[in-house]
């Protein structure tokens, strides 16, 4: 077989080329179906105009829309975190919610710690201890 080393650099840049024209494309495509702020008509005709000129199309798509797909993107990764906080809050159980054994064990383990300092009377740590127990 007789396959030159450039002939073998070319195929390989040309394969790269494609992986990431596709990228690009499912990319595009991404961004058109999740704004929000797009019309149906709008989302419509940008796919249309995606699939039947895909290079031009997509390449105006950037051209247009291409600081909003940015925006929108970190838009929606902050949104996600936040939700991913909030969960992992109330699965913690300090989400501010209703009580549960794990927040009246850190509950018990503060007054310890204030009974022990001398920061609260043995009377003030038996009010403290059963107001938290009966919870």
């Amino acid at each position: 077989m007789d396959y030159p080393l450039l002939n073998t650099f070319l195929t390989i840049m040309w394969v790269f080329l494609w992986i990431l024209w596709f990228m690009l494309l499912f990319r595009v495509f991404g961004d058109i179906f999740r704004d929000d702020s797009l019309s149906g008509w709008g989302k419509a005709g940008w796919s249309v105009f995606c699939v039947v000129l895909p290079f031009l199309g997509c390449f105006v798509y950037l051209i247009a829309r291409g600081k909003g797909m940015g925006e929108r993107e970190m838009r929606r990764a902050r949104r996600n975190e936040q939700e991913f906080q909030a969960y992992v809050r109330e699965a913690a159980g300090t989400g501010g919610g209703t009580p549960t054994p794990t927040g009246h064990v850190e509950e018990l383990s503060k007054l310890a710690g204030l009974h022990d300092h001398g920061d609260i009377t043995d009377a003030e740590y038996e009010q403290a201890k059963e107001k938290v127990l009966a919870g």
